[in-house]
């Protein structure tokens, strides 16, 4: 049977966010999360993690976008800042990146992932998807196959029939058309990709009821991403719609939804 592994972006970005998304894992909702080990709160909220039951799937969702690097990048970063996603996707599309700081930074965001919970991630990703982008995926290809060889990949993509039956097709296009080339490049460092990729809407609609479309026409492994939390943080643009995505899924039976759709949600 074909599975879902739900997976809750951007732990670490907030002691609020983190707290939910545990709360969520605890309670057999999600049973992937991606943490954000570049952030200041990265350290304290990790040891939430460490009581978790091991079928949760703890990975790296490497941050290049808005936030403070670990790491000096007078290029990349000049005044301490990591740049707007638009600028990174700009930047990539004409090989115009300084990939060599961009290499130490993702470096040390492994680094700091594996010293504080003791293991390398599961699965590694990119906050806002840059992992996919053109110079910044070999690298980031190139040091999971280094530092987490067991790891699985992100891969944005799906097909065009799985894409036409959900909503928000031009951000599901948008992100497939960056991530075309992943999987086999990936293959060939000998790491795996999720089959199948859902999860894309505007953070305004309500999440219950579009939901299910995320779930329709899954790969063997499909990945759906959500982003549930608490709390404001400035600069947090989908700060409400992490609330509602926070209180639809504690109120929904994911077993059963996933089964209603043919998915085996294992916890």
């Amino acid at each position: 049977m074909p599975r879902l592994v739900l997976c809750a972006d951007d732990f670490g970005l907030s002691s609020e966010i983190s707290r939910v998304i545990v709360r969520l894992a605890e309670d057999a909702k999600i049973n992937a999360i991606s943490c954000m080990a570049a952030c200041p709160g990265w350290v304290e909220d990790s040891a939430l993690l460490l009581a978790l039951p091991p079928t949760i799937e703890i990975g790296l969702h490497l941050t290049l976008t808005g936030e403070t690097p670990l790491t000096a990048m007078p290029r990349f970063a000049p005044e301490g800042r990591l740049p707007h996603v638009d600028r990174v996707i700009r930047d990539a599309t004409l090989r115009r990146l300084p990939l060599d700081e961009i290499a130490c930074e993702i470096a040390a965001q492994f680094e700091s992932f594996t010293t504080m919970l003791g293991r390398a991630p599961a699965f590694v990703d990119g906050h806002q998807h840059v992992h996919v982008l053109p110079g910044i995926r070999d690298i980031v290809i190139a040091e999971t196959a280094r530092s987490a060889p067991g790891a699985w990949l992100r891969n944005c993509a799906d097909s065009v029939g799985a894409i036409a039956a959900r909503p928000f097709r031009a951000k599901a296009i948008g992100n497939a058309l960056h991530s075309f080339g992943l999987k086999r490049a990936a293959a060939k460092a000998g790491l795996s990709c999720n089959d199948s990729f859902g999860g894309h809407y505007d953070f305004n609609s309500d999440y219950n009821e579009i939901f299910p479309n995320f779930l329709k026409r899954p790969g063997a492994a499909h990945l759906v991403m959500c982003h549930p939390g608490a709390g404001s943080l400035q600069g947090d643009s989908i700060a409400a719609g992490r609330m509602r995505e926070a209180a639809a899924l504690q109120a929904m039976s994911m077993h059963d939804m996933a089964a209603s759709h043919g998915l085996d949600f294992w916890y």
